[in-house]
Parts: C-alpha cells; sequence; structure tokens
C-alpha cells in the first residue's frame, strides 16, 4: 500500500492554504468569544472555570457529636479547652476539644426567646475579651412579633460554668427586620476590643428599599460597637466610627456600608485585616476586605458589576470590589471563613478559606495585602457549609448544617 499523491498539486495547494486560513479564524473567533463571555460575566479570564480539586479529604473531627442545625463554633479564649457550637434553633451545646468526646452537654437554652426557620435563629455568638473575669457574652437572634433582630448581653457567674440562665440576659440592641431573611448574623470582636456585628439588607430580593446604601438605617452594613460604654443605653459608639457626631442623620454605628448579606467574617489573627463573605443575587458570590467607612457597592453592584442601575453605577469610582468573586456555576450561597494560621495543615498558612453553602465547594484563597493572588479548589464535598470555626490552636474546622458533623480538612497524603 501507497500514499497516492493527487493529480492537481496547484489547486490541492489553494485548498490546503484556504482550509489553514478558515482554521486560524475560528480559533481567533472561540478565543474572542470566550474573552466577551468572561467581561460580560464582570470576571477575568478563565476566573469563573472550575479546575479539579486537590487531594484533600474531609473527617468528622469529633465522630461521636452531631448537632442541630450547626451555624457557629467558637472557643472562649478562658483556657478551659471547651468548644461552644450554636443551633439555630436557639441552642449553644459546650463540649471537650478532644476527638473522643462523647457528649455535649447544653450551656444555654434560649428557644423560647428564638424564631428561626429559613434564615432566622439564633445566628452568632462571642465571648467578650475579657470572659475569664467577667463570665461575658454576647447573641445575635431573631423572633418574630415583631420581627427584628436582637444582640444581646449574657452572664456566667462563673468562666467556668457548665450552664447559663437564659435569666442573664440584657439587651443592648434591637432593630425590625422587613423581612425574615438576608439577617446577617456574625458578631465578634475585633482586636481594638469593640464588637462588630453583621447585618444584612433586610431581605426579600434587589435590596428593594435601597438599605444598605442609606446611612440612616443600620441594614446593609457592618456595625462596630463599645460593650464598655453606655451612651446609647447598653452600649456606646467608638470615638473613631466613620460617622461619629455627623449632622446628616446616618447611624453612629455603622463601620462599613454596601453589603447584600454578610453572613460570615472573621479577622486575620495575624494582621487584624477583617474579611467577609457577602451573599450574592443573581449573578455572582464575593469575598470583602473590609475598612473603616468603606462602601462595598450593593445595590448599585453585585459584585464588581453594576446592578441598579446596569450602567455607570460608580460614577465617582468610590465603591470598593470584591478581593474575589465567583459566578453561579460555581455555587449560589457564598459561606466566609478564616485566614487560616494553624499549624496542622502548612501548605494552607496565611491563606483564607471559604466554602459555597449550596454545591459544598472549599476555597484557599491566596493574596498580598488585599490583592488576590491564586484561589485553589480544595474539596467539593464540603456539605452545607454554614460557618467555619478556629479553635484556641487556630485550627480550622467545617460545619456542616445539613448533617449535623463539625468536620476538618485532611490535607493530601
Amino acid at each position: 500500500m501507497y500514499l497516492r499523491l493527487p493529480a492537481h498539486s496547484s489547486l490541492n495547494r489553494y485548498k490546503n492554504r484556504l482550509l489553514f486560513f478558515l482554521l486560524t479564524i475560528t480559533i481567533v473567533a472561540v478565543g474572542l468569544i470566550v474573552a466577551l463571555v468572561n467581561y460580560l460575566n464582570g470576571n477575568r479570564l478563565l476566573q469563573g472555570f472550575n479546575t479539579e480539586p486537590a487531594a484533600y479529604q474531609l473527617e468528622n473531627a469529633f465522630p461521636n457529636l452531631k448537632f442541630n442545625s450547626p451555624v457557629e463554633f467558637v472557643h472562649a479564649g478562658d483556657g478551659t479547652n471547651r468548644i461552644f457550637v450554636l443551633e439555630q434553633p436557639g441552642v449553644i451545646k459546650v463540649f471537650d476539644n478532644n476527638a473522643a468526646t462523647k457528649e455535649a452537654s447544653t450551656y444555654l437554652d434560649i428557644r423560647d426567646k428564638v424564631d428561626d426557620g429559613g434564615e432566622m435563629g439564633l445566628l452568632g455568638i462571642a465571648f467578650d475579651p475579657n470572659f475569664k473575669e467577667n463570665g461575658y457574652f454576647y447573641l445575635n437572634y431573631n423572633k418574630r412579633n415583631p420581627l427584628e433582630t436582637i444582640i444581646a448581653r449574657f452572664k456566667a457567674s462563673s468562666y467556668k460554668d457548665a450552664k447559663v440562665s437564659p435569666a442573664s440576659e440584657t439587651i443592648l440592641m434591637r432593630f425590625s427586620q422587613p423581612y425574615d431573611n438576608h439577617n446577617g448574623g456574625k458578631v465578634a470582636f475585633g482586636p481594638d476590643g469593640y464588637l462588630y456585628i453583621a447585618v444584612g439588607d433586610g431581605g426579600a430580593w434587589g435590596d428593594q428599599h435601597n438599605y444598605a446604601q442609606n446611612r440612616t438605617s443600620l441594614l446593609g452594613k457592618i456595625l462596630r460597637i463599645d460593650v464598655n460604654k453606655t451612651d446609647k443605653g447598653n452600649y456606646g459608639i467608638p470615638t473613631d466610627n466613620p460617622y461619629v457626631g455627623n449632622t446628616e442623620g446616618f447611624r453612629e454605628e455603622i463601620y462599613a456600608y454596601g453589603l447584600r448579606n454578610p453572613w460570615r467574617f472573621s479577622f486575620d489573627s495575624k494582621t487584624g485585616q477583617l474579611w467577609a463573605g457577602d451573599v450574592g443575587q443573581n449573578e455572582f458570590e464575593e469575598i470583602d476586605i473590609i475598612t473603616k467607612g468603606g462602601n462595598y457597592g450593593w445595590r448599585l453592584k453585585e459584585a464588581s458589576r453594576c446592578y441598579n442601575p446596569r450602567n455607570d453605577c460608580d460614577p465617582t469610582k468610590t465603591l470598593i470590589d470584591p478581593i474575589h468573586q465567583y459566578p453561579r456555576n460555581d455555587g449560589v450561597s457564598v459561606t466566609g471563613g478564616y485566614v487560616y494560621r494553624g499549624k496542622r495543615i502548612p501548605e494552607l498558612q496565611a491563606k483564607y478559606l471559604f466554602a459555597d453553602y449550596a454545591k459544598g465547594n472549599i476555597w484557599a484563597l491566596s493574596f498580598d495585602g488585599s490583592t488576590k493572588t491564586g484561589n485553589e479548589l480544595l474539596s467539593t464535598d464540603g456539605g452545607s457549609v454554614s460557618s467555619f470555626g478556629i479553635d484556641a490552636n487556630e485550627e480550622i474546622y467545617i460545619l456542616d448544617h445539613y448533617s449535623g458533623q463539625i468536620k476538618q480538612l485532611v490535607a493530601p497524603k
């Protein structure tokens, strides 16, 4: 058998050149289409394309324990090696931080105060920096009739107490919610000793009342209050909050604004940087680095793309873009996490871990200051990740809302 050459070689050379030209045009066209699609999606090229996850596994960190819709995992910083887990219906469980622990006991039960379901419930806890001396801790929870968010302080008689009385409650602040979703929920003390509070835009869709941009409203904000002062009743305003003493009616509690539903935030224990995951509307989920007085764009923008209005939404160029965003093919409800400062998995040191509640994806974001340098998909098996938590050694844990398990990442062998 042999290769037979065509009789009309000049004609075939013309055909070959034509085919090469058409192939080149096709390749260029495909490249332009990919670039255009990514531009319209508000992403850098290929930002939204999923990669194969690294070979990280997830294991049940406390195999003998199971929780009822867990939403928060914290320690008290009191040297007791205890972990506190919030159950959304209104219970705080406590147990020893030991994989062999057999039982979690009830630390506080306020189910008669809390209305839960959907995005409502007992949503956040923060132990006072001086908890060992004063026994104070702070909760963020919702109730109906009227529909509102409550920020309250509870008191343990001793930091070693196994149980706290619901009657120890002192309400610091309460504010109305127009709808029962987008409640935010996280509370945490910053390195400055002030209490930070995440508040969503009030709910429904599209921030119809424009609360997030309205600085006379507490909705759609990160708040910062001084729990050791009483100029606002049971709390005070830090003297360097951005709107202290303003004459325009802006709420002095506001630290940052323009957020849709900042469900979970955290402070980098090394740098003090404030990281938040802000749940998106229709197109993007976002990770923000929160700064004092910053406007993060909602509802003018969803992540880095104009939302309402659809064009020319930032004429003064003052809106702050997220450090990272991802499209709906990667997930639909971001859960903010922590910058990892533990020692168990050195490969994740100084990376920001976060997840998607609906898809179960868990990522590690690399960064330099406020600039993203990479994003690695660690696992697609997170389950319904409602929150991350850290223990006294800054090891990170992952809460699976549906299964009730507390999980840990296991590095590749």
